[in-house]
């Protein structure tokens, strides 16, 4: 039996928990979500995914902060992370890039764009 591809969704808003979610089930991943920073830091350590889609502005610790300490650890530093964010300055992607994010994506975005890079990500 091939194991699913396990893709760890963090976002406060829930229609894009849901609409990823959603697109994600219909494509054979495994979906874990969560909807702030806190519980992306617990997630990724007790799933163990495969690839992280990770929102910006989040409650408790901002997408920034889990991004440099996914990067830290030892147990999750190699697994890609995509930024989906509202945050979409050229200085904003910089820094995006400069804490260890794998790709930047602004939102509004295409299912399609985020699906390309996904694909293009996991191993």
């Amino acid at each position: 039996m091939i194991k699913k591809k396990k893709v760890l969704v963090v976002d406060d808003s829930k229609l894009i928990l849901k609409m990823i979610t959603d697109e994600l089930d219909t494509r054979g991943f495994e979906v874990v979500t969560v909807p702030d920073g806190v519980q992306a830091l617990k997630k990724t350590k007790e799933s163990k995914p495969d690839i992280i889609i990770l929102d910006l502005i989040l409650p408790g610790l901002s997408g920034e902060q889990v991004c440099k300490e996914i990067r830290r650890d030892e147990g999750s530093c190699d697994i890609p992370v995509i930024m989906l964010t509202a945050k979409n300055t050229d200085a904003d992607k910089i820094i995006g890039r400069v804490i260890g994010a794998d790709c930047y994506i602004p939102k509004p975005f295409k299912m399609d764009d985020l699906l390309k890079e996904i694909t293009r990500l996991i191993k």
